[in-house]
């Protein structure tokens, strides 16, 4: 699919223009249907015999795109010919009337491999992956792992981008950003399936999905090096157990962490009600984790992205609601992979 539009000046001459339009698809032997549309501007369709569609629309307010649709397999060279001559032909017809010419790059529907994911902000971005290096179904979710040439190997859980190779960026700030000292400290990661965090931290026990750990273990290893490769070492232990009935258990015994980082999950974008698990899910995570930390430890977790600033302060308010009263500080974190800003939390008891 390529776009193409123009935005023009109100006095041009829409059937004019439009006539001058239906001459160019004449000659490519494609056939018009224009549709009714209420009095909404223009709308027609042009098919053409290789399977070529444009849909070509004018509205009221001056904006004329044309949308151009081909198969695999066509010749590039005629399309990009055929476009250079649509956008020639309407130069000459609005007679410099024109405000804005912006044509986007092809979007690429049904290959496989996938390239275009949201931002949490709700912008699509397309990444440079050239193949998916895993794609297993676990019981609780979808675990894909893609290479990019630029960010390396991504991992991607139901749809969302979670880490990439290149995002140490990520794994500093939830841990500090190198301004804590993690030695001979009791450490608690909850999620950090890529072990990422695990790779950076010195005593820890973590509770994750043992498909992300098996994805990880092998596709992962620029991020979580060689600690992966069993579950128990000189200084951590990874259990692989949902954390909830976890962390009751150490508040029921009076069980403390010095830190506790939570890698489960961003705070959700929306207040929807299909979205009140999930925030009732994070207020439980965050009560739980501030009654195991002890009196001087932290709390570290990800919010979600800088522009989603209603989303971070319906969070902020969550906070005020603990079983224990807190403070926090927050920084600003540019995640590689994300492509956008991301919010990180430091949480501690008053």
């Amino acid at each position: 699919l390529i776009i193409l539009h123009f935005w023009w000046l109100l006095q041009a001459d829409c059937p004019t223009t439009v006539h001058g339009l239906q001459s160019i698809f004449q000659e490519q032997e494609m056939t018009e249907t224009v549709h009714d549309t209420e009095g909404h501007g223009y709308l027609a369709t042009f098919i053409g015999k290789n399977g070529r569609l444009v849909i070509l629309r004018v509205t009221a307010l001056g904006l004329l795109t044309i949308d151009l649709q081909c198969c695999e397999g066509d010749n590039i060279v005629q399309v990009e010919n055929l476009l250079n001559t649509l956008e020639e032909k309407l130069r000459s017809l609005l007679h410099g009337n024109i405000k804005r010419v912006k044509r986007l790059p092809a979007l690429t529907r049904g290959a496989a491999v996938d390239r275009y994911w949201p931002t949490a902000d709700g912008r699509l971005v397309e990444y440079d992956i050239d193949r998916v290096v895993y794609d297993e179904d676990s019981a609780y979710q979808n675990i894909k792992i893609m290479h990019s040439r630029q960010f390396g190997n991504i991992l991607i859980l139901n749809g969302d981008v979670n880490l990439a190779e290149s995002d140490l960026p990520y794994t500093q700030a939830i841990m500090g950003r190198g301004k804590e000292n993690y030695a001979g400290k009791e450490v608690l990661i909850l999620g950090g399936g890529d072990g990422g965090i695990l790779a950076e931290a010195v005593k820890l026990n973590v509770y994750i999905d043992q498909m992300v750990i098996d994805g990880c273990r092998t596709h992962m290893r620029k991020a979580c090096g060689s600690v992966l490769d069993n579950l128990k070492g000189e200084c951590y232990q990874v259990l692989v157990e949902d954390c909830v009935p976890v962390l009751k258990k150490y508040v029921e015994e009076g069980k403390t962490f010095d830190y506790v980082i939570n890698d489960l999950t961003a705070v959700p974008i929306s207040t929807a009600p299909e979205e009140d698990s999930t925030w009732e899910f994070l207020q439980l995570i965050l009560d739980l984790s501030i009654k195991v930390l002890r009196p001087t430890g932290k709390y570290f977790t990800q919010g979600n992205s800088a522009n989603l600033t209603e989303t971070l302060a319906l969070y902020e308010e969550q906070l005020g609601r603990l079983s224990c009263p807190v403070d926090f500080s927050k920084e600003v974190v540019c995640v590689p992979s994300y492509m956008e800003l991301w919010v990180f939390y430091t949480i501690w008891k008053k």
